[in-house]
């Protein structure tokens, strides 16, 4: 099973990465011709896609070495792996988008100031190219996005890509009509907004996961009375839910039971981890079971209380008290 699961994970890798490498090349591709029209047209919102798009290679050229790392085995010094390589690239990519947009509303703003005569035509032209190219690079690194924070961090940069050349479009096509050049400046501007917007959410889900935080859709509460229904459960005290990746989650909990045969233990385990897994989304639990007898209270740090099953209604209105460190 294991070795099945380890097969199908390369494979998705591979073909991701392939993905991703032709995207690279036709962003790259792409990038050289759109500065070049920018120069030629004189306009910033051409430039400034430009620039995105060059993001684009880069993000998209990160997003491949770390899905490359992700396939290395766990070895002494990384048990985990390299999963977390690809949580690294989201937090550099969404913080080069935050550097890209404010040099954006900088150079806006001294175009605002003398908006300079910019050929629509070439804007059209190269606009229109643009979305297509996006479109294309964004529809290959789409598939995953939804699980994983290093590929959606590079969908989204080839989606604001899409959205930012349409309003190029849009932009160059009024400047044809009304020689109202300070459109230009003007998109660049909702283009760097819409780059900021899209870096918040990437780096909120990064920092989340490098600090260990619960995900967001965990309900602890919930889980802690779905736990304390298992027949032979009695209490759970030191519980954490982290995710190694966006789609990776793991935990680590105290169970009390009953002076239990290690075969009755190893069933109360089994099906707490079914309940983990199938609503939780949760695949991999350290559940380290202790016997009401054992005194843990002598024995264990308890950082979050114990919550007994008595207790867990009133434990889901109010957090656990924290005792002091023993």
């Amino acid at each position: 099973m294991h070795t099945h699961a380890h097969t199908h994970f390369g494979d998705i890798a591979k073909q991701t990465t392939s993905r991703l490498a032709l995207s690279l090349v036709l962003t790259l591709i792409f990038v050289f011709i759109e500065a070049i029209a920018g120069i030629i047209g004189n306009s910033l919102a051409l430039l400034t896609d430009a620039a995105h798009n060059f993001t684009d290679a880069i993000a998209l050229g990160l997003s491949w070495f770390a899905i490359r790392l992700t396939t290395q085995p766990s070895n002494a010094r990384k048990t985990y792996g390299y999963h977390r390589a690809g949580i690294l690239v989201a937090l550099v990519n969404s913080t080069t988008l935050v550097v890209i947009s404010l040099g954006i509303f900088y150079e806006a703003w001294r175009r605002f100031s003398n908006p300079p005569e910019v050929q629509s035509g070439i804007l059209i032209t190269v606009g229109l190219i643009a979305v297509v190219i996006n479109l294309v690079t964004a529809l290959l690194v789409r598939k995953g996005s939804a699980h994983d924070l290093n590929i959606r961090s590079a969908f989204l940069h080839l989606m604001g890509d899409v959205i930012s050349t349409i309003g190029a479009v849009i932009a160059g096509v009024i400047i044809y009509f009304t020689n109202a050049n300070w459109l230009d400046p003007l998109v660049s501007v909702l283009i760097g907004i819409l780059i900021l917007y899209n870096a918040w959410g990437i780096l909120r889900d990064a920092i989340d996961i490098l600090l260990e935080a619960t995900p967001r859709d965990v309900d602890v509460q919930a889980m802690l009375k779905d736990i304390a229904r298992v027949d032979g459960v009695i209490g759970i005290h030191d519980i954490h839910v982290w995710s190694l990746t966006q789609s990776l989650r793991t935990m680590s909990a105290h169970i009390l039971t009953d002076d239990l045969p290690i075969s009755a233990g190893a069933n109360i385990q089994n099906q707490i981890n079914e309940i983990l897994y199938h609503r939780y989304n949760i695949a991999h639990a350290t559940l380290q079971l202790e016997c009401v007898d054992c005194s843990p209270d002598s024995l264990y740090c308890d950082l979050n209380g114990h919550i007994h099953i008595g207790d867990v209604e009133s434990a889901s209105l109010s957090k656990p008290p924290v005792d002091s460190v023993k």
